[in-house]
């Protein structure tokens, strides 16, 4: 089908039945953003290590994440994205069941980060984003929160069921069916998504979707800023992400309880994250990631005062609620002032962004747990973080304002 005929599927039941698709392969692939954060305490215990070093695994799972996005994203553009999400599922095999075999940290960090990060989960996050972002004009805010929501709603579903299999056969065999399950699911469902999008790569969007807006600053300008924006709001997230599971483990609830409130945490994200998409499609995407960013802040002050189980609960589910939003609506900027052609390479570059907060983040908050003894400290650091992605984003926000009233 040409490009010219498939614009006519743009907002249709078929884009409708892609975007599912997309979802269960984000939800399925995810499991490489959440399988060593639940591990951490095991990984900790197998291996002697300290809980700075038990974090590496995370720290390079997630920069491989990060790196193999925007190599991902590149080919995407080029080529589609069966190519990619089949080269992700067969590396996501591959990667758990050499995890598995690990005899040394060492060697189970680069089955995480080459592997399982940089060659295999890297393909479910950004290019499946973008590549949905072509299929939607007027829903296009919560077609894209409902794919970047795989992400959560992998980190809802899989922890309590992946804590529970290495409780009852531990981590090892536990990794290995990972490995299986990626395999035997993603590449049936990748094949499903062998037609084009509706854009022609080399003017302009084939649908008669808005022109690009502006802003008043360059777009390597633009671009940088959204990467550190991103950057920052996601060491901001990574604390109560990453560590909720071995912090709840200190404060004497066991690991189980840790995995619960991750995953109440991340099952109320997915919330946050539609209701972002459908405000984005309201008011646009600037506004909506100035809310996110400010409320996210709010939340994670509220750690630091309450550390009983129950408040953990309600604050992770606040948390939850808050923050979940953000990163999707970067992806929604990024389409709102780039070209469309540029669309998996752009969006892949800011979420690269995130992932590599999120993996500084929680590395980070590893060692000053080591050095401290406790979160607090780390949860003073997140906020900080934070108050550096809130100032870009009002940055943006006041500068688009400028150059729209400029232009009439």
């Amino acid at each position: 089908m040409s490009s010219a005929d498939s614009s006519e599927l743009i907002d249709s039941p078929y884009a409708w039945r892609r975007l599912a698709i997309a979802l269960a392969l984000c939800t399925i692939g995810g499991i490489g953003f959440w399988s060593v954060v639940v591990a951490l305490p095991a990984i900790e215990a197998e291996f002697g290590v300290d809980r700075g070093s038990a974090s590496l695994p995370y720290f390079v799972t997630l920069v491989g994440f990060a790196i193999g996005g925007i190599f991902m994203g590149r080919l995407a553009d080029r080529f589609g994205i069966v190519l990619p999400v089949m080269l992700g599922a067969v590396m996501l095999g591959l990667g758990y069941i050499a995890a598995a075999q690990a005899a040394t940290l060492w060697q189970f960090m680069l089955a995480q980060g080459l592997l399982i990060g940089f060659l295999g989960a890297s393909a479910t996050f950004g290019p499946m984003v973008a590549d949905i972002s072509h299929w939607f004009i007027k829903r296009r805010g919560i077609a894209v929160a409902i794919v970047a929501s795989g992400n959560y709603l992998s980190g809802a579903l899989w922890p309590p069921a992946l804590q529970y299999t290495i409780d009852q056969i531990g981590w090892r065999d536990a990794h290995t069916a990972i490995g299986i399950i990626c395999i035997v699911t993603m590449i049936p469902l990748a094949l499903t998504l062998r037609r084009r999008p509706p854009i022609d790569h080399t003017d302009t969007p084939v649908s008669a979707r808005p022109q690009v807006q502006t802003v008043d600053m360059s777009p390597k300008t633009l671009q940088a800023l959204l990467i550190v924006a991103g950057v920052a709001c996601c060491v901001a997230m990574s604390m109560p992400q990453v560590h909720m599971v071995a912090y709840c483990g200190d404060l004497g609830y066991g690991a189980q309880r840790g995995a619960e409130i991750l995953s109440v945490m991340l099952g109320l994200g997915i919330a946050s994250r539609l209701v972002s998409g459908l405000v984005a499609d309201r008011i646009g995407a600037l506004p909506t990631i100035l809310i996110g960013s400010a409320l996210q802040g709010l939340a994670l002050l509220l750690y630091l005062p309450y550390d009983g189980l129950i408040s953990l609960y309600v604050v992770s589910g606040i948390f939850g609620l808050a923050q979940g939003g953000i990163v999707p609506t970067y992806a929604l900027i990024v389409r709102e002032f780039f070209p469309a052609r540029e669309a998996a390479t752009r969006v892949s570059l800011v979420f690269t962004a995130t992932i590599f907060g999120m993996a500084l983040g929680g590395w980070v908050s590893g060692e000053i747990f080591d050095f401290t003894g406790s979160y607090q400290a780390a949860f003073l650091n997140g906020t900080a973080w934070n108050l550096l992605n809130l100032t870009i984003c009002m940055l943006l926000l006041v500068r688009h304002r400028r150059a729209r009233a400029a232009t009439g």
